[in-house]
């Protein structure tokens, strides 16, 4: 199998055991997602089967549409009501005014205070691990970058807000950190991922559906894995110099990028080119041969 599978996260499922469930139904290939969700959250979770699992990295690059809901005046140890949750006393109520004037600042690029609760690594060891101990966790502000925040609704205490935005955003400490701004404090008790990349809730499966005699025919193309690349259709000639692993020429090739997708005349993605330099192209992953 070589594919990907749009898959609707379910509440209280990790990502890990979404992709359990799927390597249920696709062994012996092996099985990855492409980008952490929180139990709490539900939503967009690609998994990618086979040799696609080797393009996780490239869906990660992919911009990424979030619905995310939070009680103002709260705070919590995990930024979310998975924590223990504490009322901040005589906390002040933002005006919907003040919350339409503050959400532009944070477009762009800036730096996040990740949480302490977060798959991130110390040591080897995950952050949310050593929470869980009691230890101090000390985590590097991460540069992420925000394209577009948007007000949905707003009745205190609840905020509901759409975020787009880069990889390794954490979307409860953007909270947490609008709130500060306000001069109050936030968790997240809601989040729906709607959109990576090209990927969107309105087309993802349940995982009810996946069976072991349809999930074969339920894989989209690994090739919108790297819809962001430019590509290259290769001829046959080609195609037998890809899998032997020897280097292309292709003079026409454009635009200046350094990678590009090696793509069959059918659209099939055969392999990821790095740009040597202007005209020669050396083959960095090989998926399939001809």
């Amino acid at each position: 199998m070589f594919g990907l599978l749009n898959i609707n996260k379910p509440p209280a499922w990790t990502s890990r055991d979404v992709v359990n469930r799927v390597q249920r139904f696709v062994r012996p290939d092996k099985a990855g997602h492409a980008g952490t969700l929180d139990p709490l959250a539900t939503g967009v979770l690609i998994v990618c089967i086979g040799q696609a699992t080797r393009l996780i990295e490239y869906v990660q690059r992919s911009r990424k549409t979030y619905r995310g809901t939070f009680l103002l005046g709260r705070e919590s140890d995990t930024e979310d009501i998975a924590g223990e949750v504490r009322e901040v006393a005589d906390a002040r109520q933002p005006t919907r005014e003040e919350l339409l004037d503050i959400l532009p600042r944070f477009l762009g690029s800036s730096a996040q205070q990740p949480p302490a609760y977060s798959a991130l690594k110390v040591g080897g060891r995950r952050a949310y691990d050593l929470a869980r101990r009691g230890e101090v966790v000390d985590l590097a502000p991460r540069t992420i970058e925000i394209f577009d925040l948007r007000l949905v609704g707003y009745s205190y205490p609840e905020l509901v807000l759409d975020i787009t935005c880069g990889g390794g955003t954490y979307v409860r400490s953007l909270g947490r950190d609008i709130a500060w701004r306000l001069g109050t404090a936030a968790v997240m008790s809601g989040l729906v991922r709607t959109a990576i990349g090209p990927f969107r809730l309105a087309d993802s499966l349940e995982l009810a559906e996946l069976t072991f005699d349809n999930v074969n025919s339920l894989l989209l193309p690994a090739a919108l894995a790297v819809h962001g690349l430019p590509t290259l259709v290769l001829t046959e000639a080609e195609q037998r110099r890809l899998v032997l692993g020897q280097n292309i020429q292709r003079p026409d090739a454009s635009p200046a990028s350094a990678e590009f997708a090696a793509l069959a005349a059918d659209g099939t993605l055969l392999g990821i080119l790095s740009r040597r330099h202007d005209a020669l192209f050396k083959p960095e992953k090989v998926f399939a041969p001809v």
